[in-house]
């Protein structure tokens, strides 16, 4: 079969099976809205400096204070910067910076998933309707005796993948807009957390 005839095939197949993919891909993006949002409601944090953690640090039991920012992933990761910078000589404001970086790398995880069904997938079910266009053409000519209804009816099909690519991209496009803000805020909570640590290590030293 030549590369015509391929086209020809795939046109002839109609738009059921763009619908299918395309509740298949809904059901992905439920399960990655819901993932993230444990994930972020696990990694809240409050941008003031742990209470007590200064006077630990100051005082030279430095595990103590330490442990005091370990009330969420984020500060965890800030203490684990913090801790190996002093153990590698290294600059408190690189590990931090470090630390934030794969911070933020694991709170955008799969988002990029979400944006790209958002954007797609509206064309995805186009693509369903056109193909089901085809189909109710070819079936109208080689119909005998068959009456516009049969047209309308082949439309009203395959307008229903137009429909269902909408349904599926917005909830994705909204819940990448909200996740990828409340990334961002975590992260700039951090970064303030980080500030002030390194702050107010350098003015204890």
């Amino acid at each position: 079969m030549n590369h015509l005839g391929l086209v020809k095939a795939f046109a002839m197949t109609g738009g059921d099976w763009v619908i299918h993919l395309l509740v298949v891909a809904s059901v992905v993006a439920l399960g990655v809205i819901i993932e993230r949002a444990v994930v972020y409601r696990a990694r809240r944090l409050s941008p003031a400096l742990p209470e007590g953690f200064l006077q630990e640090w100051r005082a030279g039991d430095r595990g103590r204070a330490l442990s005091l920012l370990a009330s969420s992933p984020v500060e965890r990761g800030l203490a684990e910067a913090l801790s190996n910078a002093q153990a590698a000589g290294e600059s408190v404001e690189q590990a931090l910076e470090a630390s934030l970086a794969l911070e933020r790398r694991t709170l955008e995880n799969r988002l990029t998933l979400l944006n790209t069904l958002g954007n797609n997938a509206p064309f995805i079910g186009l693509l369903g309707t056109v193909l089901g266009v085809v189909r109710a053409f070819h079936d109208l000519a080689f119909a005998s005796g068959a009456g516009p209804e049969a047209v309308m009816q082949g439309l009203s099909e395959a307008l229903v993948a137009t429909a269902v690519g909408i349904i599926v991209a917005l909830p994705c496009v909204i819940a990448y807009n909200v996740l990828f803000k409340a990334a961002d805020d975590r992260i700039a909570d951090a970064q303030i957390v980080g500030r002030r640590l390194a702050s107010a290590l350098a003015r204890g030293a």
